[in-house]
């Protein structure tokens, strides 16, 4: 049975791929700010709240509650969108609060986290967004999301770099348009098919893929 940890479950993209998980089988480690009565309701899972990834001690109470535990994938889905436009006065404080989320967060979360991962094998999937694709940005705006996850970008490009030593693949993942609370119930695909696509594109993470950056519907996207 794989044991999986998702960081960011208690809704939306991040519940619904721990539903599909546990269905699939895994053993789910779920983290949370605050869980829902929905997480709960999941079988096969050991759920840790008061996690919150813009805290460092935090993650690192995580890793140590977390203990000897072998994570087989960590998929990091916590993030936070926050309008931030070019009228003035720059909302600073906006910007930062994506970057401590959207960024740093997750690239801690898989520093304190490595040892519980599995050698030669473990696979990681980091939650992005094509709004982070320099190439793909043809209509300009949201700048602390587009940069937030620029960042985040290069973050797991380069430790898929320097994992490549333990055996341990990294993908970057666009979700889609997902119907979500972030997107106020907008967008074209429902958080299931999103979990769907995305748990595929993590099943098929190989080595040689390592640090690519992928849609959830196989298209693999521009940096």
């Amino acid at each position: 049975m794989k044991k999986s940890l998702i960081i960011g479950s208690n809704k939306g993209i991040g519940l619904e791929i721990c539903r599909q998980l546990s269905a699939k089988g895994h053993h789910l480690l779920a983290t949370c700010r605050k869980r829902s009565v929905e997480l709960e309701q999941i079988e096969n899972i050991t759920i840790y709240d008061s996690v919150d990834v813009t805290h460092g001690d935090s993650l690192v109470n995580l890793a140590s509650l977390i203990g000897n535990q072998t994570l087989d994938w960590l998929v990091v889905v916590a993030g936070i969108y926050k309008t931030v436009t070019i009228n003035p006065p720059l909302d600073r404080n906006a910007m930062i609060k994506q970057f401590e989320v959207n960024a740093l967060g997750p690239l801690q979360a898989v520093i304190e986290l490595l040892p519980c991962l599995k050698p030669e094998g473990a696979k990681i999937g980091l939650l992005t967004s094509r709004m982070g694709s320099i190439a793909d940005n043809t209509s300009g705006g949201n700048y602390g999301y587009r940069m937030s996850k620029v960042a985040l970008n290069m973050a797991g490009k380069s430790l898929a770099h320097n994992l490549l030593s333990k055996k341990i693949a990294l993908v970057l993942l666009h979700p889609g348009w997902v119907r979500t609370e972030m997107t106020k119930g907008n967008g074209n695909i429902s958080a299931a098919e999103s979990a769907k696509g995305l748990i595929e594109r993590m099943e098929e993470l190989t080595l040689e893929k390592s640090g690519s950056f992928f849609h959830q519907n196989g298209e693999e996207l521009p940096w």
